[in-house]
């Protein structure tokens, strides 16, 4: 498939793709009059790469966790090393502190909410009417 299919398949720009590309993370074939020629499973190689952004992993990181993932299921294949295990599990382990930081930051956010609420229902008239 052309770039341009692979793009509104999997939802991400053109730029971005010529970006994996560059970076190693996709690759893809060329046509003789030059243009990229993408096989099926690039569709879900680039919904894993944006899932693996998402998670807030860099281009290097993903670059060496792809070729230990197999593009129909995204589970490990055999070329998974212990060392990329142990570099996975600190990526998760910081993605779980995140969480943690996330839910506390929501908690103190909907405490204020929930007295500014309060306040502002039980405030007499003349201090929540605007003049």
């Amino acid at each position: 498939m052309r770039i341009g299919e692979l793009a509104r398949r999997s939802g991400v720009s053109e730029r971005s793709l010529r970006y994996y590309e560059a970076q190693g993370l996709l690759r893809a074939e060329r046509t003789p009059g030059g243009h990229r020629d993408y096989d099926e499973w690039a569709v879900d190689r680039v919904v894993r790469i944006q899932m693996l952004y998402a998670a807030g992993l860099n281009s290097k990181k993903i670059a060496q966790l792809l070729p230990c993932m197999r593009d129909t299921d995204g589970r490990p294949n055999e070329i998974a090393t212990p060392v990329l295990v142990g570099e996975l599990t600190a990526e998760r382990d910081r993605i779980n502190r995140m969480i943690t930081d996330l839910v506390r930051s929501r908690d103190v956010l909907d405490e204020v909410i929930d007295t500014a609420s309060e306040s502002a229902t039980t405030a007499p008239a003349s201090l929540t009417r605007r003049s």
